[in-house]
């Protein structure tokens, strides 16, 4: 491969994703790490790029806020100092994708680089982008690069916090808890259904919240286009919320990281770090 590799970043509110990847967008090495103690209260768990490769640049996703962008930049410095930075943002158009957000720019850059990441992995296919996270997000891309819009909700975990912090006979349950709460039926999983106790009924409405905003979406969709749409899902409840839908769909957890790749290949990032 000619040239140094690119150092990608998405930084998001639960975690810190990375690769680092060829110049054509074939990985050489991936991973994740926790927000530190300014973000989250825990302990900072820093990631070993001691080994790798030196980059030629770093493309960075931040929606995480000020505090993460500082520790991202101190990991770099770290490493390899003063190495070239770019944090992109949302623009009008770029590699192949148009942004239909009446201000551009206030699209959340994470989003921004999935729909890129969507357009490149399902070409000339209508899409429905489902993204469980902190927040839970649709977008809905057209087959020509269209970005026609999105939807945000409460994500899965939020949903049951939300819950357990604002009524006083439910419990706060946290995705760990929760997970085993579910209904996994005779060896797969089936899916949340009626639950007789507080805790699992509480995990299964959540899903099922999830699921049914999902759905609505993308029968709505698919009788606006009159073509099949492409559900395609990730995220970190991506399998609890799933295993409630009754729609096809496709997962893919990677397409933050494939949207900075193509991003930095075409070398226009929206603005400097």
């Amino acid at each position: 491969m000619s040239g140094k590799p690119f150092l990608l970043v998405d930084a998001g509110n639960s975690r810190i994703k990375w690769a680092l990847v060829h110049r054509d967008g074939t990985a050489l090495k991936s991973g994740a790490f926790a927000h530190g103690a300014a973000h989250t209260g825990t302990a900072a768990d820093d990631p070993d790029w001691s080994a790798l490769p030196v980059p030629g640049s770093a493309w960075i996703s931040n929606v995480a806020g000020e505090v993460v962008a500082q520790r991202i930049d101190r990991l770099i410095e770290a490493h390899w100092p003063a190495l070239p930075r770019t944090t992109i943002r949302a623009v009008a158009r770029q590699c192949g994708v148009t942004n239909g957000y009446t201000t551009p720019s206030s699209l959340g850059s994470d989003r921004w680089a999935g729909l890129i990441g969507a357009h490149a992995a399902f070409p000339g296919e209508p899409l429905l982008i489902a993204t469980f996270g902190t927040a839970t997000t649709l977008e809905a891309l057209s087959a020509d690069g269209t970005f026609v819009g999105g939807v945000i909700a409460p994500g899965w975990s939020l949903m049951m916090r939300s819950l357990g912090e604002h009524t006083a006979q439910l419990p706060t349950l946290d995705a760990l808890a929760a997970r085993d709460l579910l209904d996994q039926g005779e060896g797969t999983r089936r899916g949340p259904s009626f639950a007789t106790d507080t805790p699992r009924s509480l995990s299964a409405g959540c899903a099922l919240a999830q699921a049914g905003l999902i759905e609505r979406m993308w029968n709505d969709l698919s009788d606006a286009w009159k073509v099949p749409v492409r559900l395609v899902t990730g995220g970190g409840a991506a399998d609890e919320v799933t295993a409630a839908l009754k729609v096809p769909h496709t997962r893919h957890d990677s397409l933050v990281l494939a949207g900075l790749a193509l991003i930095a290949a075409e070398g226009s990032g929206a603005g400097q770090s």
